[in-house]
């Protein structure tokens, strides 16, 4: 039994010695794998490993100290996790070496030590006796100790309090005399944190007496002791100049002053609080002396001191300043230390509240900011923790706030909110005085919320008014909702600031407020008598609330969404306003709040969102229906105007609702007199009020006629208005532009009436009244004289008014009978305004609102315009708008001088144009009517300038529009200037502008439905050729010239059966013309458009090609027009079906590379599918003939030669591609689709980096230079894109597409890869072209015996790939090809032995039914290719491998049997390769070989086990490739081990899709390997050995790892076997690897081979 347990003993010891041994490793991870190691031996014997510690550090006296720690702590943590089980008398001896290690040095070395100290805590736990009889013996009288023996001392007072308070009396006793002993300074310091830490844990032991040991321990135990000690450290270590003792001195005191005895503590106070305080000024870091002040103030007050009372002035002067200082957020002490001095304060207001506050309110006064707000803080602090004390002190609280509520600044302001918070949590705000407050927050409230933020200070604690107003409107809203005490001081107090325009900001947390308060009221039962006026004579009147409310919600977005907060106020208000809109206000308020948050600020319309608001003020002004009040509520409204200044939107909005209400008064007196109140206190210089008042009056009149009408005229023969103007004139420079601003007002004012008011009623004052006055205002006279105003106000407001007088004509129920005799005058007058805009920018509305007016006058039937004044309007509007600089946007000065408000302006500007001129179109709806108006226009549409053409083609489409849409025919006329307007408008359909080529096929579309009316059809009638004109229109969005011309012609298709017989010529004339358009699109167009025309009408073109040909021919190298190129096109075509011979080779002959007119011609030769196949025969035979390149002597010595490609060829070859990218060729490539390929094929092998002839290199670089993208005359290139164009002619763009798609393109032209290209090439064939094969491999069989290489590489490529597809033995090719490709292993080329290999290898997957048939031969050659002796880098081989992979499936198994072995065998070096190829290959086909395992199970059993640690070692093999095929081994490889555990965690852990945790998955397949084959553990650790001489890292990391899961998993039994002195001396040596990871996993491994000891 001894025997045995000394055993594991010594080998745990061994074990734990190396890793000792190991710790020296200056890695810090390794060394915590060291530590861990120790740790998990420790779990496993700790007694052991606690004794070989000792041992060690005991025996290696001379290790250095940071050594020694990592095995002390491994010690603490094997004790800490045993210390239930450990045996005493290894206690002792841990004891015994962590006192010697910790007392060794007499210096403070404080890592180690401290890791011995923390050894000696750990084991005090349990063993506290034992500890304290060790330690103690180094604790001698009269001997200073040693620093950490007092520190461990400590540490276990907190760790240990039950067991260490017994032993504190004594050690005080022995440690009291020590402290006069204390020189240094750190001995001080730890006798300090000592003391302190034992007065908190005998302050916890009496807390908890009841679960102590000794029950009969008392404070005055110690008191003495604590008190001789606190008299050292007071006296004497206080003063020290060291402030990290001073620190330490004042932390012991804090905790100590509990434990003095009590008359001591009282005669020590006069001294200690001022010894305290005097500290601050010399500690930037004041927590620590807070804290401990903190400590001594509660004991002082726990004692009932009397001393205090004479320290208060001395304590209050220093702890202010504390809280003064603002606390930084990002350092925590500071923010610590503000808490600790507030406590403080509470103590003290506890004890003496008058004079606390005596002291603190007069600083509220204080000059200094930071004073203030702390003042403020710490009465917060005062208020909420001490309310029974400050009970009384309320008034004389408040009264002391008034100083700080008109403090300005922003700290401040937040600092008083929260007190105001405070304060109405404990009903402060209840007192005379809390009204003020209340006012304060709303004040903060209503600050600006989008104040910029102020400079950050330098500490940090600036706040911005935005704060300021943002914790306001929080704590009025908790206020009025969580502090049910607060109900009855803020209702219906809060009413009073809705009013006041200064509280606007804050209307919303009002609003919110009083909306809650008021339902709580309600709940209540309050409804009837919600507002008491009788007893709140301040508040706001219901008329005054009503008129804010709906005002402010004219803006409902404004003020963080004040319009619902409004409305939901104003609806809760309803009783108190007037009983009657109870009913009426509960359904509308809902439906307005719901549209405002149906919508945004961006998206809600403004006008209808007022139009609602008026409505629900009509509909409340009816439901109240009572005289008087709506008297005394316009009143009120009219009161409130004044309090808008400055607020025009809201203003504008009162006055429409002013004029509502008059609307609804019947007193006619008051009305008149609020009318007349209007125009006497009116801001007449503001636009806003000026649009208000006459909106105002325009309202009113329509129940107020006359007394609006009256009130104007009286109001300008009034003594107010003559005043304003000779007060003005003393003024002269201002008295012009403000009188004119009246007249402007009252002119305006008179439109609005004319436009809202009845008009049965307003139509006879019209000319009579109300133009008299404006005329009269606007200070001229009515008959034709000229017009010379300088104000734009007063011009506009004259526009509008007429525009609205118009408008109330135009709509008027009588507009029939009423002759307006004055509209050719104000015509006139309109025309003057426009024609004094300048040309050369738009920077007022005056032309678009003078236009809209001429609209609306034009529109009136009587009387009619004359001729000379109709031209005259027609040519002065499109002058003035059309001949505008193009971008109006860009002008600096006029409107705004913003390009967004300009843009608008001129697109309202356009729109008024085009609706002018449909209403005179209107009076004349007649071809000539048509006819006189593009008179006008006709210029215009043909300009040089852009802008011009465009505006006058927009202008046009929407008047044919018009007119079609207007058109009414009775009887079938001639439409006689069909064809002239056609030729204006269809050559534009090729503009330069896209929108005016779009409008340009609105316009013909237009012109041909209207010749169809007045043909007889019905308006509703579609013709489908017409129609398709509108689906041309997408064709014309991008200027692509090809999509353009297209797109002309099939309007000239249409056209051309659409335009009379009698109109075609002069069509054609007019079209003629268009040739000179001096837009060049359009002249081109106009070409097109002919020849179309010609081709649909007669063969006219096709006698005169010969001379237009020529034409053309000889302008060709001038003019790069389409139109010419297309006739070069037709020209070349002709003479090729007459001359092809000459033409095909003068065309060869043209310079390389051929330019785009060549290129053009030779395309035209595809255009008839029997000359286009005689042409490709020509050009293949000469691509045939002639030798593809010649080698070329290099200049420079030793450098070879170089291949350089034949021209003739090479022409050739870019011809073909010329012809064949046209799509007419496709039905003679499809004819000539085997020779093509084949010849192309051949083409690109024998191009592999061939050089173009010097020649044409230079020539290729002056082409580049030229133009932006040519295409490459490098012979590959241009005989890839060849093959690519051929294909995709031959129907066969899928193999194209796929061939692009997996890069074969490139691959083809790249000199290494140009065989993989080939495959990707064939494989597409196979797939989808097929059919095609068979002529191809005929034509292809017999380059196999090329002289060039390039030749049998290339179509030993192709048929290597073919055998992948199923389709050679579809198409009876299988036994050709793989004759073929067999014949080939003796190629003197060893690529192509590769690639027959390769191809052989393919049948599996292509044709795998016929492997069997073939199996031995396949075989044969998969294994002379692993036997290959000219296969220097086993390329050859590795294809074999490959192959012979893809074919074991489909094999018979009697073939294989007889060679498994030595397959097995033969591939076993690869695994290590070097090559990741070889490496994946080789392990791929070993996982493919177990299928043919069974009838020789033993032996390949064997083979299996031979390679289970190199596969699974390589699970951590760089490449991701050879991983794959790992785990792909591994899988095959389960079934055969006979360990369904092991095979089950193969097939799952091991997918291909799944990440593999190594580290985990390797423990689980360790335990089931030595659970099934336990005397495998010395082979396995053997196998692995020799990869600790990995190249690879993490191979070499993961052998060692390996080994630890085999050890930890095996049985006892099976220890026996394995080598531990080889193992144990391998694992020592890898302990030196220069990699970290690998160190690491070794000691982890270390740790565990505790198992088989």
């Amino acid at each position: 039994m001894m025997e045995s347990r000394i055993k594991p003993c010594l080998s745990c010891s061994g074990l734990a010695t190396t890793l000792m041994d190991a710790t020296t490793d200056k890695d810090p991870l390794v060394q915590e794998q060291i530590y861990n190691a120790l740790c998990y031996l420790g779990e496993s014997e700790p007694e052991e490993i606690l004794h070989s510690c000792d041992e060690y550090l005991r025996q290696h006296d001379k290790l250095a100290y940071p050594h020694r720690v990592i095995i002390l702590k491994a010690m603490e943590t094997v004790v800490k996790n045993n210390i239930a089980s450990l045996d005493k008398s290894t206690a002792k001896v841990v004891i015994f070496l962590a006192s010697n290690e910790m007392t060794k040095s007499k210096e403070v070395i404080r890592e180690w030590q401290q890791a011995a100290s923390s050894v000696l805590v750990a084991v005090g736990q349990r063993f506290i006796n034992k500890v304290m009889e060790e330690v103690l013996t180094k604790f001698q009288p009269g001997i200073l100790p040693h620093y950490f023996i007092v520190q461990t001392f400590a540490n276990l007072s907190v760790s240990n309090v039950f067991g260490m308070v017994p032993f504190l009396n004594s050690i005080l006793g022995t440690m009291l005399p020590m402290l006069g002993m204390a020189k240094q300074d750190h001995m001080k310091s730890v006798f300090c944190y000592a003391l302190q830490h034992f007065s908190e844990s005998i302050q916890e032991y009496l807390a908890n007496l009841d679960k102590a040991p000794d029950p009969t321990v008392r404070k005055d135990t110690f008191s003495n002791e604590i008190f001789s000690a606190y008299e050292v450290l007071f006296n004497s270590w206080l003063q020290h100049r060291e402030a990290k003792l001073r620190l330490a001195v004042v932390e012991a005191v804090g905790p100590m002053s509990y434990l003095m005895p009590s008359e001591k503590l009282e005669e020590q106070l006069p001294k200690l609080i001022p010894g305290i305080l005097a500290l601050y000024k010399k500690h930037a870091e004041a927590f620590y002396i807070s804290k401990s002040l903190c400590q001594i103030l509660e004991a002082s007050v726990n004692i009932g001191s009397r001393s205090l009372d004479v320290q208060l002035d001395a304590l209050l002067g220093t702890l202010h300043p504390q809280i003064c200082a603002p606390a930084d957020p990002s350092v925590p002490l500071t923010v610590k230390n503000h808490t600790e001095v507030l406590r403080c304060f509470t103590v003290l207001a506890c004890s003496f509240p008058d004079r606390v506050l005596a002291f603190l309110l007069p600083k509220l006064e204080s000059s200094n900011e930071r004073t203030r707000v702390g003042t403020l803080l710490i009465m917060r602090q005062i208020i909420n923790s001490t309310p029974s004390q400050m009970e009384i002190k309320k008034p004389f609280i408040l009264s002391s706030m008034k100083l700080p509520l008109q403090d300005s600044n922003d700290k401040v302001k937040r600092a008083v909110v929260q007190v105001i918070s405070a304060m109405a949590h404990h009903g402060y705000l209840e007192q005379p005085g809390g009204e003020a407050m209340m006012e304060y927050l709303v004040r903060q409230c209503a600050l600006p919320s989008e104040a910029q933020p102020k400079k950050q200070t330098p500490d940090a604690d600036d706040l911005t008014s935005d704060s300021v107003q943002s914790i306001s409107v929080n704590t009025l809203f908790l206020l009025s909702t969580t502090v049910d005490r607060m109900n009855n001081v803020l209702w219906p107090y809060l009413l009073e600031f809705v009013t006041p325009i200064q509280f606007t900001n804050a209307l919303t947390p009002l609003c919110k407020s009083l909306m809650y308060l008021a339902m709580k009221k309600q709940e209540e039962g309050e409804n009837a008598s919600l507002i008491r006026y009788d007893l709140n004579g301040n508040l706001p009147s219901p008329y005054a609330l009503t008129t804010r409310l709906l005002v402010v919600s004219s803006q409902p977005y404004a003020g963080d969404c004040r319009g619902t907060a409004a409305l939901r106020l104003l609806s809760v208000l309803q009783y108190s306003v007037h009983p009657a809109l109870e009913q009426l206000w509960s359904k509308r308020v809902p439906s307005l709040v719901e549209h405002i948050e149906e919508n945004t600020e961006k998206c809600l319309c403004q006008k209808e969102w007022e139009e609602k608001l008026l409505l629900f003020l009509q509909e409340t002004l009816a439901a109240v229906s009572d005289n008087t009040w709506i008297c005394h509520f316009v009143t009120e409204m009219c009161r409130q105007l004044n309090s808008y200044n400055g607020f025009p939107l809201e203003k504008n909005f009162l006055y429409k609702c002013i004029g509502t209400t008059l609307g609804a008064c019947t007193s006619k007196d008051l009305v008149q007199k609020q009318l007349q109140e209007l125009l006497e206190t009116a801001r007449y210089h503001e636009e806003a009020e000026r649009e208000g008042l006459a909106s105002c009056f325009g309202i009113c009149a329509i129940n107020h006629l006359e007394e609006t009408l009256a009130k104007l005229e009286d109001f300008v023969r009034s003594d107010v208005f003559k005043k304003s103007v000779g007060l003005f004139s003393i003024f002269k420079d201002r008295s012009d532009n403000e009188v004119e601003k009246i007249k402007s007002t009252l002119i305006l004012c008179y439109g609005f009436v004319a436009v809202h008011a009845p008009k049965e009623l307003v139509l006879s004052r019209i000319e009579a009244d109300i133009l008299k006055n404006i005329f009269q205002y606007f200070n001229t006279k009515v008959l034709g004289i000229k017009v010379e105003t300088k104000d734009l106000t007063l011009k506009l407001c004259l526009i509008r008014s007429i525009c609205m007088i118009s408008q109330a004509i135009y709509n008027g129920g009588k507009c029939g009978d009423f002759v307006f005799s004055r509209k050719a005058e104000l015509v006139a007058q309109m025309v003057e305004f426009i024609k004094a805009e300048p040309l050369d920018a738009m920077r007022t509305p005056v032309r678009q609102r003078a236009m809209v007016t001429c609209t609306y006058l034009v529109s009136v039937l009587e009387p009619h315009l004359s001729d000379p004044d109709r031209t005259e309007l027609i040519d002065t509007c499109l002058a003035s708008v059309l001949a505008l600089p193009p971008d109006p946007g860009q002008e600096r000065d006029g409107i705004g001088g913003d390009a967004p408000h300009k843009e608008i302006l001129y697109g309202d500007t356009l729109s008024a144009l085009k609706d002018l001129l449909k209403s005179l179109l209107q009076r004349n709806l007649t071809p000539h009517g048509l006819q006189d108006m593009f008179a006008h226009l006709g210029p215009w549409i043909k300009s040089n300038k852009e802008q011009e053409r465009q505006r006058a083609v927009e202008v046009s489409a929407a008047l044919l529009d018009f007119y079609l849409g207007k058109l009414n025919v009775s009887t079938v006329i001639p439409f006689y200037n069909l064809g002239v307007l056609i030729a204006l408008f269809s050559p534009r359909c090729s503009d330069s502008l896209a929108s005016v080529r779009q409008h340009a096929v609105d316009c013909v579309y237009c012109l041909l439905y209207i010749q169809l009316c007045y043909e007889g059809f019905a308006r509703d009638h579609t013709d489908e050729m017409v129609e398709g004109l509108k689906a041309l229109k997408k064709g014309l969005e991008e200027p692509d010239f090809t999509v353009l011309f297209h797109t002309c012609h099939n309007i000239a298709m249409v056209v051309g059966k659409r335009v009379p017989p009698d109109q075609l010529m002069s069509l054609l004339l007019a079209m003629f013309e268009g040739l000179a358009d001096p837009d060049k699109n359009c002249s081109r167009a106009a070409t097109v458009m002919i020849n179309s025309l010609l081709k649909e009408r007669g063969s006219v073109l096709q006698e005169k090609v010969p001379d237009i040909m020529s034409i053309i021919h000889s302008k060709l190298q001038e003019v790069d027009e389409e139109h010419v190129r297309k006739a070069a096109q037709q020209t070349v075509y002709i003479l090729a079906s007459q001359h092809k011979s000459v033409v095909v080779s003068s065309l060869l002959g043209s310079a390389l590379p051929f330019d785009s007119h060549t290129c053009a011609m030779w395309r035209s030769l595809a255009a008839e599918p029997t000359l286009t196949s005689q042409i490709l025969e020509q050009l293949l035979e000469k691509v045939n003939r002639d030798v593809p390149y010649k080698e070329s002597k290099c200049f420079l010595l030793g450098s070879g030669s170089e291949r350089i490609a034949t021209p003739l060829p090479l022409a050739a070859t870019c011809a073909l591609y010329e012809i064949m990218s046209a799509p007419e060729s496709g039905a003679a490539v499809l004819g000539l689709y085997a020779p093509l390929f084949v010849t192309l094929l051949l083409r690109v092998s024998c191009t592999v980096g061939v050089q173009l002839p010097k020649s044409l290199q230079s020539r290729e670089r002056r082409s580049s230079s030229l133009s932006p993208a040519p295409r490459s005359l490098h012979p590959c290139s241009c005989a890839v894109e060849t093959l690519k164009v051929m294909l995709a002619r031959g129907g066969s763009e899928a193999v194209t597409r796929a061939v692009g798609s997996a890069g074969g393109w490139d691959l083809m032209a790249s000199p290494e890869r140009h065989h993989d290209g080939i495959a990707v090439l064939a494989g597409a064939m196979a797939r989808h072209a097929g059919p095609r094969l068979p002529l191809i491999v005929k034509n292809l069989v017999p380059t196999l015996s090329s002289v060039f290489d390039s030749q049998r590489i290339t179509t030993t490529a192709f048929f290597a790939e073919l055998l992948n597809s199923n389709v050679v033995n579809d198409l009876m090719l299988l036994e050709t090809v793989m004759d073929n490709m067999t014949g080939r292993q003796k190629d003197p080329c060893m690529l192509v032995r590769m690639l027959a290999l390769r191809g052989l290898g393919n049948i599996s997957s292509g044709s795998p039914e016929k492997v069997r048939k073939h199996g031995a031969k396949l075989l044969a050659s998969m294994v002379n290719g692993m036997d290959d002796k000219d296969d220097p880098h086993n390329l050859v081989a590795l294809e074999a491998m490959s192959s012979l992979s893809k074919l074991l499936d489909h094999l018979e198994e009697r073939d294989i049997q007889s060679m498994l072995l030595h397959i097995a065998i033969r591939i076993r070096p690869f695994f290590d390769s070097e090559q990741p190829g070889l490496r994946q290959s080789s392990i791929v086909l070993f996982g493919n070989l177990t299928k043919f395992s069974e009838d020789d199970c033993e032996a390949f059993f064997e083979q299996i086990l031979n390679g289970l640690v190199t596969l699974l070692l390589h699970l951590q093999d760089p490449k991701p490739e050879v991983v794959k095929a790992c785990k792909f081994a591994l899988r095959m490889c389960g079934p055969n081990m006979g360990c369904e555990g092991l095979c089950d965690m193969f097939l799952n852990h091991l997918r291909e899709d799944r990440s593999l945790h190594y580290g985990e998955f390797m423990n689980n397949v360790c335990k089931h390997l030595m659970q099934s084959y336990p005397e495998m553990l010395n082979r396995l650790i053997l196998t692995n050995l020799f990869y600790f001489k990995s190249n690879w890292v993490d191979i070499r990391a993961a052998a060692p790892m390996f080994i630890g899961f085999l050890v930890l998993h095996v049985d006892e039994d099976h220890c026996q076997q394995v080598d531990l002195d080889q193992l144990i001396s391998a694992l020592n040596l890898l302990l030196k690897d220069p990699v970290p990871a690998v160190r690491m996993k070794v000691a982890e491994t270390l740790g565990r081979l505790v198992r088989i000891l």
